[in-house]
């Protein structure tokens, strides 16, 4: 066995290991002075979000105040409360997990036209029972032949259903229909 090609290698090794070690010494600093950069820099960030929300805070509520003040009376009594959704319920009568504005409980609507419906701008089930036939219709005319067959005729009073929390009547109404249809 030739002893140099042995001993070079590990000599070689050895005088690198013992070099970066005293490297690695001398370049690092015994105190914490990077923890302490980035715990102030934290620190910034948190104050900074704290001042934000409160800025928030503020400009929502001089916004409601504006609205409250600008709006006439009679339109301030015609507009309904807000419908908060009931998960629970809706899975009580579905036998399963409902995700609040899920397009895709609506008969006839299925992940694809979710999304078709996502991209337009109707996201809600809200936004579904405001639209038009005719734009549900344009809409999946305009996904391709595909979509183009279906019929949106009762998606939007699936949707008012939804929105309002009527799980029974919604469920009891789909269980007559096929594909969306009456």
């Amino acid at each position: 066995m030739n002893i140099p090609c042995i001993l070079i290698p590990v000599l070689v090794g050895l005088i690198c290991g013992i070099l970066g070690y005293l490297l690695g010494k001398l370049n690092s600093k015994n105190d914490d002075s990077l923890a302490l950069a980035l715990q102030s820099d934290l620190d910034l960030c948190k104050d900074n979000t704290k001042r934000l929300n409160t800025k928030i805070a503020s400009l929502e509520a001089e916004l409601e105040a504006k609205a409250n003040t600008s709006a006439p009376q009679s339109f301030k009594a015609n507009v309904p409360p807000s419908i908060l959704f009931d998960a629970e319920l809706a899975k009580l009568v579905y036998g399963k997990k409902i995700g609040n504005n899920d397009l895709k409980i609506v008969e006839g609507i299925g992940p694809k036209i979710e999304a078709l419906f996502n991209a337009a701008g109707i996201n809600t089930w809200k936004e579904l029972s405001d639209a038009s036939i005719e734009k549900l219709q344009a809409i999946l005319d305009a996904g391709g032949e595909n979509y183009a067959i279906h019929n949106p005729s009762t998606w939007a009073k699936q949707g008012l259903l939804a929105y309002e929390g009527r799980w029974q009547e919604l469920k009891d109404w789909q269980a007559g229909m096929t594909g969306g249809k009456e």
